[in-house]
């Protein structure tokens, strides 16, 4: 258990932080409410009508499963680029076919014209 000291002591450090600047904000904080305030806030710009009514192009779901898709791959080499000495050669050919057939996918979407936004 003496091992574990350390990170005990940091770990409450951390909540009594946490606790102490959410308390500072609720209770010492500004509480005018105006109408600009409790608008959404949208990456600085101004919203425009109910999100409900908007329709989104089907571009925006392809580059967001596209992003998901290459965002495992690079998961995928976090593991195997550890353990490369250890896989050899056979891992080496694995994860190069992994890579090959993501690569294949990847020039198939940009073909397709999948990431070209200015359509």
């Amino acid at each position: 258990m003496d091992g574990y000291t350390g990170l005990v002591l940091f770990m409450l450090a951390v909540a009594g932080f946490v606790l102490t600047m959410l308390f500072l904000s609720i209770y010492v904080g500004p509480r005018i409410k105006t109408h600009t305030k409790q608008l959404p806030f949208e990456c600085g710009s101004v919203s425009v009508g109910d999100v409900r009514e908007q329709r989104f192009s089907v571009r925006f779901y392809l580059v967001a499963m596209l992003f998901i898709l290459f965002d495992i791959e690079v998961i995928f080499m976090y593991p195997w680029a550890v353990t490369l000495t250890e896989v050899g050669w056979g891992g080496f050919y694995a994860m190069l076919s992994f890579m090959l057939v993501v690569l294949v996918g990847l020039v198939y979407v940009w073909r397709k014209g999948v990431l070209n936004w200015n359509d």
